[in-house]
């Protein structure tokens, strides 16, 4: 399914002005028809995944325990 920049933007949750820089710096591959430019939306699935990972690694470190402090032990 292909979709225009603006919905693009909208999709990512990024400005135009950051999706257009994309697009024509080949980061989102993109077809001209013309008029606009228009991008296939399955290509950002991957980047989704990735984005999903990242939170979970991150959630799971804030989650994780603190280890015992060694100095609290250490007595002179």
């Amino acid at each position: 399914m292909y979709i225009t920049i603006q919905e693009t933007a909208d999709y990512l949750g990024m400005p135009i002005e950051q999706v257009q820089k994309y697009v024509l710096e080949g980061r989102i591959r993109a077809i001209h028809d013309g008029e606009q430019f228009l991008i296939n939306k399955d290509q950002f699935g991957l980047y989704f995944k990735q984005l999903e990972k990242l939170k979970q690694q991150i959630e799971d470190w804030k989650n994780e325990p603190l280890p015992p402090d060694r100095d609290i032990k250490d007595e002179d």
